[in-house]
């Protein structure tokens, strides 16, 4: 029986270096009929988008929660709130009969720190897109909510793709990057992520990482390379941790309310495709001119080529 790690490593030996099934048998250790196998045996993980999980006790102080600390971003950095004092100030306030444990892991999510970022100044078409997950508030069905925002970016054309989602678990990670592609109009050669668990399992020295088998799967699947950051390193990957704030900042305010998921993610599916008319400094051209090239150059394009780099979104 073959491995998942030799299915993909036939499967990019075939579909994106042209070798021969003959050669790609050999340079594996596997027999001609696993290479067939190979080539018709990896199909797109499969994933069933969930409903979130209910919250009987923390849920609804989730949203007193992020106005103090939004209202502490204002105040001397000696006299903002600490998890303890939250936790203290929800028990008198609004009779929370929750721990102070699961205070302090409500608290600690928004409070994790970015390191600077930086953008390295040019890349090649289709070489690179970046992942990453990010948060942003909205209102949804008249609730209050907070969303988690699949970004993508593609390094040379700085094309974005966004998609919310109510949770970061395998489902929306897997669809985020299909629909990612589908959007972008190709998968880039390789994708740089920070250390998620649905990717990772266990990081190792340098930027070695045993990879969760699924994951695995997905890049076996589209034939992409994996890059991971190092740990508390968000500059490797500056282009999206900058683009998560953007969309907030751009995108998102003032806070903005839908009946739906749907209705909000075709909300910032009509905003990225605007994004093609910008023009990034330090760069030649507008995202859109230049995502013709990107996708000219990315692997297994999923759409034809455009001849209107003005207007680069199939319909």
């Amino acid at each position: 029986m073959i491995t998942m790690d030799q299915i993909e490593r036939i499967r990019k030996r075939v579909m994106v270096e042209g070798k021969s099934h003959r050669v790609a048998a050999r340079e594996v250790g596997v027999s001609r009929h696993a290479v067939r196998v190979a080539l018709h045996s990896s199909a797109l993980p499969k994933y069933q988008l969930k409903n979130t999980r209910s919250k009987p006790v923390l849920g609804p102080v989730e949203h007193p929660i992020a106005e103090i600390l939004e209202r502490d971003e204002g105040q001397p950095r000696k006299q903002r709130h600490t998890a303890r004092r939250i936790y203290e100030r929800l028990r008198e306030e609004y009779g929370f009969q929750g721990s102070e444990p699961s205070v302090r892991r409500c608290v600690a999510q928004p409070r994790k720190r970015r390191p600077e970022v930086f953008i390295p100044l040019e890349y090649a078409p289709g070489e690179e897109a970046q992942v990453d997950f990010g948060e942003a508030e909205v209102i949804i069905a008249g609730e209050r909510r907070v969303v988690q925002l699949f970004c993508m970016k593609l390094t040379y054309s700085r094309q974005p793709f966004v998609k919310a989602f109510p949770h970061q678990r395998q489902e929306a990670f897997f669809e985020g990057h299909h629909e990612g592609f589908e959007f972008l109009g190709g998968v880039p050669r390789r994708l740089t992520y920070d250390n998620p668990k649905v990717a990772v399992r266990q990081v190792l020295e340098g930027h070695m990482r045993e990879e969760q088998e699924a994951f695995k799967s997905l890049r076996a699947h589209y034939l992409f390379e994996s890059h991971f950051c190092t740990p508390a390193r968000g500059n490797e990957k500056g282009q999206v941790e900058s683009l998560v704030g953007y969309v907030r900042r751009h995108a998102l305010v003032p806070v903005p309310e839908f009946a739906s998921f749907a209705e909000l993610n075709a909300h910032l599916r009509r905003w990225a495709e605007r994004q093609a008319e910008r023009t990034v400094a330090g760069t030649q051209g507008s995202i859109g001119e230049r995502l013709v090239a990107d996708r000219k150059a990315l692997l297994r394009c999923l759409h034809s080529p455009l001849t209107a780099p003005v207007s680069p979104w199939p319909r």
